[in-house]
């Protein structure tokens, strides 16, 4: 069997140029708010033409969501090769997200994820764009299961609430884990950034080895001074580059949303007592 043959110098320019793209659009965007950066800003940030940003992304929600639909992009690729192995429609496709989130091997792939998300809690148009490409994710995730296993016959509705259920269970699972990164860097706790603060994220940097953090660049990339984004938020993307969230813990999650599901749909309703919640 013959190695694969090395990618072209074009396609690592793309590559390279594409991901500064996404980087810098989330340090931008955190800093100064998503209606705060020109799409003009941010190629002159990055050093590329309008024209260049066009050939990869269509818009700046495009760029600000890439972490989250690489992911999804992974797992339809995966559901073409994912063995089915007589198991339910939910598991089959658990294990082709699990399998995208290993290719997903990028360390800093998880805080552009988790920065990605924050965005688009407070982002309307994020959060429009996001509908759109899950709706177009799940159609094509559909189409894969018709041509490979049959799953399409008309008025059938399990294959969608299949698909549907395990997006359920994907959201779900970033919730929590995004809820514990939170709470690991201290974000919640955050309530102004001084200069003492960032003195202090600045040591951690030191001591974590990460490169190119002084007290100096913290303190841009924070935005100490008075900016348009609350410091909690300012803070987010410094905080998180130095403890980064773990991408184990998520796949660690899913498994536990999945396995969850049977456990909803069975779920009843009825007179509550005083003392109880009315679902049981």
């Amino acid at each position: 069997m013959t190695a694969a043959p090395p990618s072209s110098l074009r396609e690592r320019k793309k590559r390279r140029t594409r991901q500064a793209l996404i980087d810098t659009a989330l340090e931008l965007f955190t800093r100064r708010g998503f209606g705060g950066v020109t799409l003009d800003e941010l190629c002159e940030e990055v050093e590329v033409s309008k024209r260049t940003f066009f050939r990869t992304f269509t818009s700046k929600e495009d760029v600000a969501m890439a972490p989250d639909q690489d992911l999804w992009r992974a797992f339809l690729e995966e559901l073409e090769t994912v063995d089915p192995g007589g198991r339910p429609l939910v598991e089959l496709g658990r294990d082709a997200l699990l399998a995208a989130l290993e290719r997903m091997d990028d360390e800093g792939w998880t805080r552009r994820l988790l920065l990605s998300r924050r965005l688009a809690e407070r982002t309307p148009s994020m959060g429009a764009h996001g509908l759109q490409f899950c709706e177009a994710t799940t159609q094509e995730a559909l189409e894969i299961l018709d041509r490979r296993f049959g799953l399409g016959a008309p008025g059938d509705l399990r294959p969608r609430l299949a698909v549907d259920m395990l997006i359920a269970a994907f959201r779900g699972a970033v919730a929590g884990w995004a809820a514990q990164a939170d709470e690991a860097v201290g974000v919640a706790g955050v309530a102004r950034v001084g200069v003492a603060d960032v003195a202090g994220v600045a040591a951690v940097a030191d001591v974590a080895g990460v490169a190119g953090v002084g007290l100096a660049g913290v303190a841009d990339v924070a935005g100490v001074a008075d900016r348009v984004e609350p410091p909690a938020r300012q803070d987010l993307a410094v905080r998180l580059r130095v403890q980064p969230p773990s991408r184990q813990d998520l796949a660690v999650r899913l498994r536990a949303a999945v396995a969850a599901l049977p456990g909803s749909l069975a779920l009843t309703t009825g007179p509550a007592a005083d003392d109880e919640p009315a679902v049981s």
